[in-house]
């Protein structure tokens, strides 16, 4: 395989040293025409741009495109949590161990291992196999804008690999919780507290109410969880709030159990007379379990890491990424591909680096199995 770790942390440094937090079209541009010109540069790949609305451009790329299934679909993301100027503030460093920056294994690391295992495999195999990468602009706010997207060109997939960071002990993810964000606005009415509390209508002792509520359906053996995290109201002591916001996040294993947790919140009536509330549901990712068929490709990967010389383990983890997608379609789906790294979302987010030329290697030692399926 041609790899040289210099020229790969060269090639990633501007993948990283931009701000592309969600939302931040400009610089998710920016990702994608990077992205877009690595493929172009290979040949033989159609490149096409999907518009995902506010969010800015996915990308969806092909080698067979009029294909009507697709072997394999490989899922990436291109936008992280961060704020612009961040990238300014602490761009790519490395050092004999690890590399740090914003998004460096969420996930543009991922990103790159997908351009380099394409470009050092077999063009036997690429002709053989139709192979589709997907990256959307917006996984960190649960792929709002791209998952429509997303799902239409899983439904045509017989497998699913995602690439994000493998865990920091190098395992795999078979399996991820569904998530849900819930933000409610209560409205109710102003008054002063001292001279006629009694006309007004406190929004945040309704917001209360709905606390207490929430936190009764958390049941922690069956791994549903509700956290209210965010709590938002009122203007001053000495004034009854007439305004209140909620959001609550919502983790799960059981897809029936998290329905019945929704259709509880969605048929909530207020408490407090005069106050009203409003909820929405701004973000839903089912939970990702394994199916007879994902862990029939477990077996496979299982095999491919011994081929290769990596142990492979699995972890089954809290937070959601777009595997959650693909998986309740009945497409087999597994995760974690990508290097390992850890402390992600925050100042101390790393990468490992020895863990890059054996992903992409075991990447590459997957497809060769599957196309010989």
């Amino acid at each position: 395989m041609n790899f040289s770790l210099q020229d790969y942390l060269e090639e990633l440094r501007p993948l990283i040293n931009v701000d592309c937090g969600t939302l931040t079209k400009e610089g998710l541009e920016a990702v994608a025409s990077q992205m877009a010109a690595k493929y172009e540069a290979m040949g033989g790949w159609d490149i096409k741009v999907v518009d995902c609305g506010i969010a800015g451009p996915g990308l969806e790329i092909r080698n067979k495109p009029e294909a009507e299934h697709i072997d394999v679909m490989l899922i990436g993301h291109m936008d992280t949590v961060f704020p612009v100027g961040t990238a300014a503030a602490r761009p790519m460093t490395f050092d004999d161990e690890k590399a740090y920056g914003p998004g460096v294994a969420d996930m543009k690391s991922g990103l790159l291992n997908i351009v380099y295992t394409m470009r050092n495999l077999d063009k036997a195999l690429l002709d053989k196999m139709s192979i589709c990468v997907c990256m959307n602009p917006d996984e960190e706010i649960g792929s709002l804008h791209s998952q429509e997207w997303m799902r239409g060109v899983a439904l045509k997939a017989k497998h699913v690999l995602v690439i994000e960071a493998a865990r920091a002990d190098g395992s795999l993810v078979k399996a991820r919780k569904g998530m849900a964000r819930y933000k409610m606005t209560f409205k109710g009415k102003a008054a002063h507290a001292g001279n006629d509390p009694q006309n007004g209508r406190s929004a945040i002792s309704e917001m209360a109410h709905w606390i207490l509520e929430v936190n009764k359906l958390t049941n922690f053996e069956s791994g549903t969880t509700l956290n209210a995290g965010v709590v938002k109201g009122g203007a001053g002591a000495n004034i009854v709030p007439d305004h209140a916001e909620l959001i609550v996040d919502v983790r799960f294993w059981d897809n029936d159990e998290y329905d019945h947790v929704h259709n509880t919140l969605s048929n909530m009536t207020p408490f407090v007379d005069g106050v009203s509330c409003e909820l929405v549901r701004e973000a839903h990712k089912p939970s990702m379990v394994p199916s007879e068929k994902t862990e029939e490709l477990m077996g496979l990967v299982e095999e491919a890491g011994k081929e290769v010389d990596i142990n492979i383990t699995w972890q089954a983890v809290g937070g959601g990424s777009d595997a959650n997608l693909t998986a309740v379609l009945g497409v087999p789906t597994l995760d974690g591909f990508g290097p390992a790294g850890a402390m992600m979302h925050g100042p101390d987010e790393y990468m490992v680096l020895n863990t890059i030329e054996p992903r992409i290697r075991l990447l590459m030692r997957v497809l060769e199995k599957i196309a010989a399926k």
